[in-house]
């Protein structure tokens, strides 16, 4: 029987380029996993195995790894930075108890470190900090341990101090032992000596080490009134008040080092065994009822209960699909029958495999607390409960952003028609934030993600794993539209044929919604003008036109509809002909709600150097953004600002040419607004002309 108190299921996570991929390199070489670590920058690193990481030199895919430390066994997820695959992180979190969270030591607290940690915190999610690159130009550890604080609203609690810093960063102090680990041969990370703290620093150490202790003992009330009388607690009693503050989220230990020089990265091992927590320590999942409500039961950590997993991600390789699941109590065993609770459908578990980024082990069983990929699984999604035929159940399910970009693509030959569908089949369930739709009318493949690099590399996988040969349109805007007026109205469906006719009269109001309420329907009919069983298919009529506007056709957002009266027949009135009048009445009433064009906006972080910040900021204002917020850091100024998704279009490679190479920018959805009329104009014109090119 496995201990579950020596496991420790974590994710690194970061802003692109902290270095997150090189500290899980650094972590496996320590535990032995690998021999050689592999860099980034040379496109060899363990855990970024695909074509597209290795040549960009950046994270797509979480990848999975298992490794041991001190008798512990360390579950390791290291997911993107990159925003445009934030998806990847949310669901990362979904399924791990501890995390650690990467920073820059010259860059510090970025805009996606910023999105990660904001999911962490949602997700509960306990962390330790490493403030990584020490030895780079412009490091400096406790200015970035005053931006966690002041960005993040986070607590660090300091649990080392650097020696020195940039090409002088020789060592670290670890504040509880008041040792100092020092590295003399630069070109032998591996090989440190333990030596006394520089005299030039006791006294800094002296100052953090009280600062650490009183923070400390504020978990333990005893140990806070023995420390205040003067009694200093243990080492193993101030670990445990840190292990008790960092599962309950009141501050993270914070270390300090550089993962590409080795420095550091074994106390970061040290603090995950010691202080992140196992999987009996955090809150366990809840299950959900059938129509997604929570039952007040709870998925028990423990290997006797019930089976039940959530499977998080799929992944398709050369060996066929896998589906990697994190059980969450019970066991499952090779050739064990399980349901999907979602589709209801049974499968037979064959092969399970321990995954090493792309290589695997086969193992025989698996159970709570366990982080492991099922090989073969046909229908399976991220997302979906997997449970014991015997005890259904359903656990809280993710929830995917919607896409906001798309772009039309096309085989180029006859031979890749079915090739694509195939190949997008798989990418679809590989990643639920890329969506795929045939545009009934053109006959076109429209993909829809969530950035430019997103479809970027999805085209790329497309070409190059799949042998698909496509022709790219140009990237398309998820325009919606929605009314700005109130309009009450009156609408009668009425059919007489030979036999039974048809007849439904509804009056009713029509209202623009709450920003983000989507659509809304209301019954106040008294006197059963109006009988109660036909209020269904009345709603049902008008959300199924939501997706075709008044103005240019695009979907619509935001609308509340509330009937108030009408009339019915007590033979010719049926579902099918109020539904048909609800269809009638939105075609009516529509055009009258003054309606018009809305763009998605989206969140701009862009971090730019100093002497470039008036022709970024008067860039963003020509492309209609509003600037939100401007902050300088020692490196540069980051400037927040809200600009429409359709002025962005390409928008790195000017950013790059502004800042001779060295800006950086993400962007996330934010919300929609109205567009301005000459937009709008141009967009009605564009989309007609384009109907036009279908019919003809």
């Amino acid at each position: 029987m496995t201990d579950l108190s020596k496991y420790r299921n974590i994710g690194i996570f970061a802003h692109v380029d902290a270095g997150k991929t090189t500290t899980t390199e650094r972590i496996l070489k320590l535990t032995g996993k690998i021999h050689k670590a592999g860099e980034t920058h040379d496109g060899e690193s363990t855990t970024d195995f695909m074509d597209q990481e290795k040549e960009r030199g950046i994270t797509i895919q979480s990848a999975a790894t298992t490794c041991f430390w001190k008798d512990h066994r360390l579950n390791i997820i290291d997911t993107p930075g990159h925003v445009d695959f934030t998806v990847e992180v949310y669901r990362s979190l979904k399924v791990l108890d501890g995390g650690v969270g990467v920073f820059c030591g010259s860059g510090g607290v970025e805009p996606q470190s910023e999105t990660n940690w904001r999911y962490a915190n949602e997700s509960e999610v306990a962390r330790i900090i490493f403030i990584n690159k020490l030895d780079r130009v412009g490091a400096d550890f406790l200015r970035v341990v005053g931006q966690v604080e002041d960005i993040l609203a986070a607590k660090p609690l300091v649990m080392v101090l650097p020696i020195g810093a940039e090409d002088e960063f020789t060592g670290i102090v670890d504040l509880l032992t008041r040792k100092a680990h020092v590295w003399p041969d630069p070109s032998n990370p591996y090989e440190f000596e333990i030596r006394d703290v520089p005299e030039d620093m006791v006294d800094q150490v002296e100052e953090w080490r009280e600062k650490l202790i009183e923070t400390a003992v504020e978990q333990d009330d005893d140990l806070m009134e023995a420390y205040l009388e003067g009694e200093e607690p243990s080492i193993d009693d101030i670990k445990r008040c840190i292990r008790k503050g960092t599962i309950a989220l009141d501050f993270f230990p914070t270390y300090c080092g550089s993962a590409f020089k080795d420095k550091g990265v074994q106390l970061v091992l040290d603090a995950i065994v010691d202080f992140l927590p196992d999987p009996t320590q955090v809150d366990a999942q809840e299950l959900m009822s059938e129509e997604g409500e929570p039952t007040g039961e709870v998925a028990k950590v423990d290997a006797s209960e019930p089976f039940r997993a959530l499977a998080f991600k799929i992944m398709d390789d050369r060996y066929g699909a896998l589906t990697f699941v994190r059980v969450y109590s019970g066991k499952i065993n090779k050739g064990d029958t399980i349901l999907n609770s979602f589709t209801g459908k049974t499968e037979r578990v064959g092969r399970m495999v321990e995954m090493h980024a792309n290589d695997r082990n086969e193992i025989g069983s698996a159970q709570a607390g366990d982080i492991f990929a099922i090989v073969g699984m046909k229908n399976v999604q991220t997302g979906h409960t997997l449970c014991s035929t015997n005890h259904p159940c359903t656990l809280e399910p993710m929830v995917f952003p919607e896409p906001v970009i798309s772009i039309a693509v096309a085989p180029k030959d006859k031979s890749s028609v079915e090739k694509m569908s195939i190949a997008i089949g798989k990418m679809v369930a590989e990643d639920p934030s890329f969506q795929v739709e045939t545009d009934e009318d053109s006959g076109e493949t429209i993909l829809k993600g969530m950035g430019e690099l997103h479809l970027d590399i999805k085209v790329d996988i497309l070409k190059r794993t799949y042998g698909v040969e496509l022709e790219v349109g140009a990237p398309q805007v998820a325009y919606r539209e929605t009314i700005t007026q109130q309009v009450e109205d009156s609408y009668t469906h009425k059919k007489q044929s030979g036999g039974s006719g048809q007849f439904g009269k509804i009056d009713y109001r029509i209202k623009p919604g709450e920003p983000g309420s989507g659509f809304a329907f209301t019954s106040t009919v008294v006197g059963g003008n109006v009988p109660k069983e036909f209020f269904p298919a009345i709603e049902k009529g008008f959300q199924s036109m939501m997706e075709e506007g008044p103005i240019a056709g695009f979907p619509v957002l935001d609308i509340e509809v509330e009937l108030f009266d009408g009339g019915f027949h007590a033979v010719d009135s049926s579902a099918i002909a109020f539904e048909i009048a609800a269809k009638g009445a939105y075609r009516q009433s529509m055009p009258k709600a003054s309606p018009q064009l809305i763009e998605p906006i989206m969140s701009v972080d862009v971090f730019t150097p100093e002497d470039h910040v008036g022709d970024v900021i008067g860039d963003l204002n020509r492309r209609r953004g509003m600037i939100k917020d401007q902050m300088s850091g020692p490196t540069g100024v980051r400037i927040k600002a809200e600009v429409p998704l359709a002025e962005m279009f390409g928008y790195i490679g000017h950013l790059r040419t502004m800042t001779s190479g060295r800006g950086q920018f993400s962007m996330s959805f934010a919300h929609y607004l109205p567009c301005p009329q000459s937009v709008s104009d141009a967009v009605v014109e564009a989309e007609k002309e384009r109907q036009a090119k279908k019919a003809s």
